[in-house]
């Protein structure tokens, strides 16, 4: 068909002709309502559900993590293509550190350090990646050991260690061995990371391995971080402490010294995560923290600035789920639960997403755990 300039107006009219009819709304932005019925009427919109966590990685180091299989067993039956973990991507750690004189630690503090896979393969990153994604793309039921342990050395090139700790769980215990450019040290790593007590090592990567994922999705940011210096590191900090000091800050820190308390007595972990993703405890982290900094009228002004850097990175990171979200997948969004309400309500705006029910996922047959 011709894809001369005319001929592609003549398919945006008929596009417009074929769209659903809504009254005529002058209001800022209303125009993108004519999208969100189009969505609507095709139907099928992709499906998001955000698992708001704690950081795991304050349990205590004898926790029994098969506690959480309850837990796994809920979100493996809801069925997701995709799920999206609270890291930092490859590509985005590499600039990180190529910018280090604006953004001096933040690589050291939330990015592996590939340098030792890279050196291993004699690669560069983005010729690490182009392999990746060449192999990721001939789908295979299966593959054999040495092309998960090629994929696990690639993923830790990549910056993405999670992905590589998928690969190193999809094989047989017996087949985690180093081999060919897969060092004695890397798959030392390897089998350290799946022992690492946080959300990615004992939710996200199991979770996707269970489900035959070859990987999760990086969407953490934080460049937003660069504007939080303007203010002399001590006026900042006095001035963050004292709005933090607040009514629904209190009785949130309450409520959650509580259930860690009833979930070490043996409480099913299932109903804790019930509780983190809860309206409640939602309200409480908005108005204790961010409604908190958002209002203030301290002189340093350190409250607006914290909350310009929390709005940004959430946008930045709702945008990086828009993309694993593509053009139809059902995504898990593992975050941490202050980010729930802002990925559900940026996301929840878009025309073709659909924000699941977390509640009903977590509540159906939620026995044990």
């Amino acid at each position: 068909m011709e894809r001369t300039p005319r001929a592609l107006l003549a398919l945006a009219a008929l596009a417009l002709s074929n769209s659903p009819a809504l009254a005529q709304d002058d209001r800022p932005g209303a125009a993108t309502e004519y999208a969100d019925a189009a969505a609507r009427e095709r139907g099928n919109l992709s499906q998001l559900a955000v698992l708001g966590t704690s950081h795991l990685s304050s349990l205590p180091d004898d926790f029994d993590t098969a506690r959480f299989d309850a837990l796994l067993d809920r979100l493996a039956a809801w069925a997701p293509d995709r799920i999206a973990i609270e890291s930092i991507g490859g590509a985005e750690c590499a600039y990180l550190r190529d910018y280090a004189f604006a953004y001096p630690d933040v690589a050291e503090t939330y990015c592996l350090n590939p340098a030792p896979a890279l050196a291993a393969l004699g690669m560069t990153q983005p010729a690490a990646a182009e392999e990746l994604e060449a192999m990721l793309a001939e789908a295979a039921a299966d593959r054999p050991a040495a092309e998960r342990r090629r994929l696990a050395l690639l993923f830790l090139a990549t910056g993405n260690p999670t992905s590589a700790a998928v690969q190193w769980l999809r094989l047989p215990p017996e087949e985690r061995v180093a081999q060919g450019p897969l060092t004695a040290d890397l798959a030392a790593y390897l089998d350290r990371r799946l022992t690492r007590q946080n959300e990615d090592n004992i939710i996200a990567a199991p979770l996707a391995a269970r489900l035959g994922h070859e990987r999760v999705w990086p969407v953490d940011e934080q460049r937003g971080v660069r504007w939080l210096t303007p203010i002399a590191e001590e006026d900042f900090g006095a001035e963050m402490m004292a709005l933090w000091n607040n009514p629904a800050t209190q009785e949130r820190m309450g409520n959650l010294t509580g259930w860690d308390a009833r979930v070490a007595a043996g409480e099913p972990v299932i109903d804790w995560y019930r509780y983190m993703n809860s309206p409640t405890e939602q309200r409480l982290a908005v108005q204790g923290d961010f409604a908190a900094a958002a209002g203030s009228t301290l002189p340093r002004g350190a409250g607006r600035q914290y909350f310009a850097y929390w709005e940004m990175r959430n946008m930045r990171m709702a945008a990086n789920v828009r993309e694993v979200l593509g053009d139809g997948y059902r995504v898990l969004a593992v975050v941490g639960a202050s980010h729930k309400p802002y990925y559900e309500r940026y996301l929840g705006m878009t025309s073709d997403v659909e924000i699941a029910d977390l509640d009903a996922i977590l509540a159906a047959e939620a026995n044990g755990g």
